[in-house]
């Protein structure tokens, strides 16, 4: 896909109770819809109550969009949701609001959500399209806050609109690059070249615990563990380690490597015609509730997080 080369706007917009979100957010979406530009709303399913209500008949000419179900895990929301409708319009300027922070995430996934955030100005840079994504001071601790001011370039509070003099993604993604403690009692398994894939996948049947009883999710399980491990081989150093543990929402898969990550995009972006590759993350990130990854010198770690 050749999209049409623009500017790319991503501001964050600050707002505090509901009425300030409509207010925030209304004028935006009705100009869009008047200029004939498509136009969508990911957002908490809350939120898309309180829009509908506001657009009125407008409401038909939103594409609207649960973001506590198609963005739980944030690493799937650029290449399914913002890319996804964003490519139906490759001629078009598009508009999109994306609210992939709110007070209901939890300490595991606010890594992956603020990265998300920042990653985006990478994944759009040129595109001409606008994501504006709404932060409520009435919920979200003050880190949450600071966080966009360095993941948008533009600040919107009330009708002020200025440049964030704290922007700076790259720094965001470095700082949450955290690992994930493990558990010394995790089952474990070496994988060595190709051959052993196959075994790790009938290990981590038998490792799926809760899950065990899900036919439907053990299938997601191996193409997990499949998949990651292929990827450790092909694209990181090998051998590679395998952990599994259950905390109290998840079963956990960590899949370790002696690589180190050169591409945070990758398993993000929706892969592209004719191009070999590029699908076997992507396919990780829908089948997971959620997934982070911690990189450095010593190796690459993809955690790999199944809700119980």
């Amino acid at each position: 896909m050749t999209a049409t080369r623009g500017e790319f706007r991503h501001p964050a917009m600050f707002y505090d109770g509901d009425e300030d979100y409509v207010a925030g957010l209304l004028p935006f979406l009705l100009d869009g819809i008047e200029q004939g530009e498509p136009v969508a709303v990911a957002a908490p399913n809350g939120r898309l109550d309180l829009l509908r209500a506001a657009l009125g008949s407008s409401a038909r000419d939103v594409r609207m969009i649960d973001m506590e179900q198609a963005g739980r895990n944030p690493g799937r929301i650029i290449a399914t949701v913002l890319r996804a409708f964003a490519d139906e319009y490759p001629d078009s300027p598009v508009r999109i609001v994306g609210e992939p922070v709110w007070a209901g995430r939890t300490a595991m996934e606010y890594p992956a959500c603020v990265q998300h955030e920042a990653l985006i100005n990478r994944a759009f840079d040129g595109r001409d399209l606008t994501i504006v994504c709404p932060y409520d001071l009435s919920t979200l601790d003050a880190t949450a806050i600071a966080d966009a001011t360095a993941t948008h370039p533009q600040l919107w509070e009330g009708k002020h609109r200025r440049e964030s003099p704290d922007y700076d993604p790259d720094a965001i993604v470095r700082r949450y690059n955290e690992p994930i403690p493990e558990p010394a009692e995790a089952a474990e398994l070496t994988v060595a070249e190709s051959a052993d894939v196959a075994t790790a996948r009938r290990w981590a049947v038998r490792n799926a615990g809760e899950l065990a009883g899900d036919a439907d999710r053990i299938a997601d399980l191996e193409l997990i563990v499949t998949e990651l491990a292929t990827n450790g081989l092909c694209h990181g150093v090998g051998p590679v380690r395998i952990r599994m543990w259950t905390d109290d929402t998840h079963l956990i898969c960590a899949v370790h490597d002696h690589g180190e990550w050169t591409d945070p995009l990758a398993g993000r972006r929706p892969p592209e015609p004719g191009v070999p590759g590029g699908r076997g993350l992507l396919l990780v990130h829908q089948l997971c509730d959620l997934v982070r990854t911690h990189t450095g010198p010593e190796g690459t770690t993809q955690y790999a997080m199944m809700a119980l």
